[in-house]
C-alpha cells in the first residue's frame, strides 16, 4: 500500500453553536405572559394608575380652576368629609335605595329566569330576547322614556292605577316614592342577571329533579332544596355585581334631577355627591376623598357578603 493510500487520522468535528433551550413549562409561562400582557398594561394604565393618582390627589387641595396652586393637606379632606352633612346624607340615601333595589332586582331576575327556563313555555326564545333588549337602549334615553311613563300628571302608570279607583303617587317629587320609582326603572334592565341565572339553572343536573319527584317533592321543595343551593355561587355573583352597580348609581338620577338630588336630597347618592364636588365645584381633591370612601364602603360590603356566604354557598367539588 502506498503512502498516499494510507488512512489519514480522523479530525475531530467542531461542535456547532450551542442553542439555549427553554423547558416546556418556562415556554408556556412566557407565552402566558405574552397573552396576558395587554390586559396587565391596561390594568396599570387605566385602573391601578388612576387609583394611585386619585389617592395622592385626595391628600391635596387640588382645584380644577387653580391647578397651579396645589398644596399637600394630608388627611384634611377626610376630616372635612367626616363632618360634612351632605356626605352623610348621600351615604344614607344610597343605603336606603340599595335596601329596596337590590332584593327587588335579585328576585325579579331569578323569577324571570325560572319562568323563561321552563321547557314547556312556548316562544321562550323570543321572550328572553324581549327581556334582554332594554340592555341595548342607552341609559339616558331609557330614563327619559320612564320619566314620561311615571309622570304624575300625564304618565301611563298613574292612568292605569287610576282606572282601578286608586290615585297614583307623585313618583319623582315624593321622598317616599322616589326609591320605588328608581327601582322600577332598574327592573327594565335586568336582562344580564336573567341570562346568568338561566345559565345557572341549566347547569343543575336534571337527575336531581327526577329523584326528588319520585320521592314526592313538589316544585317549591325542589326550588328550595335543589335549585337555590346549586345556584348559590351564581346568586352570590349577581348579588355582588348588583350591589356594586347600586353604589355606583349615577346616570339615571342625574338625568332625572339634573344633578340636584331632588326631592330634598333624597336622590343625592354618594356617586352624585362625588361628581358634584369634583366636577361642579371643581374640588378634585375633596372629590377624590369621597371616591375612596365609596371604594371602602363597597369593599367592606363585599367582604361581608363573602364572609356571610362562606358556609352558605355550595361549590361543586369543594368542601362546602
Amino acid at each position: 500500500m502506498t503512502e498516499s493510500t494510507k488512512a489519514l487520522p480522523a479530525t475531530p468535528s467542531r461542535p456547532g453553536p450551542s442553542r439555549f433551550v427553554l423547558r416546556p413549562s418556562v415556554r408556556e409561562a412566557i407565552w402566558g405572559y405574552v397573552f396576558v400582557g395587554p390586559w396587565l398594561i391596561g390594568l396599570l394604565l387605566f385602573t391601578a394608575g388612576p387609583m394611585i393618582a386619585s389617592f395622592l390627589m385626595s391628600l391635596t387641595d387640588f382645584d380644577l380652576l387653580h391647578a397651579d396652586s396645589v398644596r399637600f393637606v394630608g388627611l384634611d379632606n377626610y376630616i372635612q368629609m367626616a363632618n360634612d352633612p351632605l356626605v352623610a346624607t348621600s351615604v344614607i340615601a344610597t343605603f336606603k335605595f340599595a335596601l329596596i333595589t337590590v332584593p327587588l332586582t335579585m328576585l325579579a331576575s331569578l323569577g324571570f329566569a325560572l319562568l323563561l327556563n321552563n321547557r314547556h313555555l312556548v316562544g321562550k326564545g323570543a321572550l328572553r330576547a324581549l327581556v334582554y333588549m332594554p340592555i341595548m337602549i342607552p341609559l339616558v334615553a331609557g330614563t327619559l322614556v320612564w320619566s314620561g311613563f311615571l309622570n304624575s300628571q300625564t304618565g301611563w302608570l298613574n292612568d292605569i292605577i287610576g282606572a282601578f279607583g286608586v290615585e297614583g303617587p307623585d313618583w319623582f317629587n315624593s321622598e317616599v316614592w322616589i326609591y320605588p320609582a328608581l327601582s322600577l326603572i332598574g327592573l327594565w334592565a335586568i336582562g344580564n342577571f336573567m341570562l346568568i341565572n338561566i345559565a345557572g339553572l341549566q347547569a343543575v343536573p336534571t337527575e336531581l329533579y327526577e329523584a326528588a319527584r319520585i320521592d314526592g317533592a313538589g316544585a317549591w321543595t325542589s326550588l328550595r332544596r335543589i335549585t337555590i343551593p346549586l345556584m348559590s355561587p351564581i346568586l352570590l355573583y349577581n348579588l355582588v355585581i348588583c350591589l356594586i352597580a347600586t353604589f355606583q348609581y349615577f346616570t339615571q338620577v342625574y338625568t332625572l334631577t339634573n344633578g340636584h338630588g331632588d326631592p330634598n336630597n333624597a336622590t343625592l347618592f354618594i356617586n352624585l355627591e362625588l361628581f358634584r364636588e369634583a366636577f361642579v365645584f371643581s374640588k378634585m381633591g375633596y372629590g377624590s376623598a369621597i371616591a375612596w370612601l365609596l371604594f371602602a364602603i363597597v369593599l367592606a360590603l363585599t367582604l361581608l357578603l363573602f364572609a356571610f356566604a362562606r358556609k352558605r354557598v355550595y361549590y361543586a367539588g369543594g368542601d362546602q
